[in-house]
C-alpha cells in the first residue's frame, strides 16, 4: 500500500524469516524497511546484533507530524540503577535529533567525540569489553566534547 505512493522506489515484500537472513548474508542490500511495529522490533534488535550490541543501536521513529529518538533496546529492568548500561545508543539518538533540528555541527561534534572513545577503548562499558560505568563513560564524553568548544 505504502509502495504504491513511492514508484520511483523498487519495493519486494518478504517474510520476516526471510529477511532477518537477507540483513545477516548481504545488509547492504536493504536500503529502507517498512515494518509494523513487532516485527520492527525483531528486525532492530537484529541489526543491533550486527553492529556491536544493543548498547550501540540508536533509533529514531519519523512520523509526518512528529519524531521519537530513541535506543532501540527496551527499558533494561534487570540492570536499572546498577550503573552499567551503555549510553552510546541514547547517545546517538541524540546526534540524529541534532541533525534533525538542522543543528549539524553539534551532531558531528558528539558522534566523533563518541566514535574517538570507543575507538580507544579505554572508557568503555562492560557489554564493550571495558570496566567503566555509565557515569564514567558519560563523564568522558562530556570532558572530550568542553575540549572541542
Amino acid at each position: 500500500e505504502m509502495a504504491e505512493s513511492f514508484p520511483a522506489i523498487e519495493f519486494e515484500e518478504m517474510q520476516l524469516d526471510e529477511m532477518a537472513m537477507w540483513l545477516v548474508w548481504e545488509p547492504r542490500e536493504m536500503d529502507v524497511l517498512l515494518l509494523p511495529n513487532l516485527y520492527g522490533d525483531i528486525i532492530s534488535d537484529i541489526c543491533a546484533g550486527l553492529v556491536g550490541g544493543l548498547g550501540l543501536a540508536a533509533g529514531v521513529n519519523l512520523g509526518k507530524d512528529c519524531a521519537v529518538f530513541e535506543a532501540t533496546h527496551g527499558s533494561a529492568p534487570d540492570i536499572a540503577g546498577k550503573g552499567i548500561a551503555n549510553p552510546t545508543a541514547m547517545m546517538l539518538s541524540g546526534v540524529m535529533l541534532l541533525h534533525h533540528l538542522g543543528e549539524h555541527d553539534a551532531a558531528t561534534r558528539l558522534e566523533n567525540v563518541i566514535a574517538q572513545i570507543l575507538e580507544e577503548g579505554t572508557s568503555t562499558t562492560r557489554d564493550l569489553g571495558g570496566k567503566a560505568s555509565t557515569n564514567e563513560f558519560t563523564q568522558t564524553v562530556v570532558r572530550r566534547l568542553g575540549r572541542h568548544t
